[in-house]
């Protein structure tokens, strides 16, 4: 008999206290509910608003074996989070999503039933196919995500319609290789992830899903951010 799947959520952190019980809960239910074994591997940068107290407080109510912490003393790069969450990963499937509602739980048996049906490398979610959709962005919002992925997709040509999206379930096989020749550390490492996948023959599906604004917290993104991301594209199109 082949042995059951296991599936490590990987949750970077920076201030999100508030939101990290309630994500906690909610993919909790949702793996208990399909009858479906987990972890969550919580990788905290030091939030100065108590994120990790918070965390600490988690691992007690829903076991060691459900909840590792793996905090690091300052912050380092969304890139460098999902690695270092890697190294400790115990399942056979990897599910790197944001802990700020914008990844709803609801999505993953649906992306976990296609990678069954399929037996493919990797399902990302997307937001601009079949009923996906963006909610709780403002026009100017909805354009910069919009222009970021026309613009990838014009240059780098990686035939997924979400390249920025970050709500992905991989093959932890895959992941490691896909990782060991990513370069990016910052918000161009999703990008670079699927856009060498692609290029090492990894099998891609795509699972439509509802992108939905922060509940508490700010965005991170900001200008700086969309240079970086610019700078990565082209970088990218050099490179691969």
């Amino acid at each position: 008999m082949a042995p059951k799947d296991k599936y490590t959520v990987i949750l970077p952190t920076y201030n999100e206290r508030r939101n990290l019980p309630i994500i906690t809960w909610l993919l909790n239910r949702t793996f208990t509910t399909h009858n479906l074994d987990y972890e969550i591997i919580i990788v905290d940068d030091a939030s100065p608003d108590g994120t990790q107290a918070i965390a600490q407080q988690l691992q007690t109510l829903y076991t060691p074996s459900h909840i590792i912490l793996r905090p690091r003393p300052g912050k380092q790069g969304l890139g460098t989070a999902y690695v270092h969450g890697l190294k400790s990963a115990s399942g056979n499937f990897i599910i790197i999503m944001d802990a700020d509602f914008s990844h709803h739980p609801k999505f993953l048996p649906q992306m976990i039933d296609i990678q069954q049906r399929t037996n493919c490398d990797i399902v990302t979610g997307t937001r601009y196919a079949g009923d996906g959709g963006v909610y709780g962005w403002d026009l100017k919002r909805k354009l910069v995500s919009r222009g970021a992925n026309l613009v990838a997709d014009t240059v780098l040509a990686p035939g997924v319609s979400d390249l920025t999206g970050s709500f992905r379930l991989y093959k932890k096989g895959v992941l490691e290789r896909v990782m060991a020749v990513t370069e990016s550390k910052g918000y161009t490492f999703q990008m670079e992830l699927m856009t060498r996948a692609v290029g090492m023959g990894f099998r891609v599906e795509e699972c439509p899903i509802s992108f939905v604004d922060r509940v508490y917290g700010e965005s991170k993104l900001g200008g700086e951010e969309i240079v970086e991301y610019l700078k990565g594209v082209l970088s990218l199109w050099l490179k691969v």
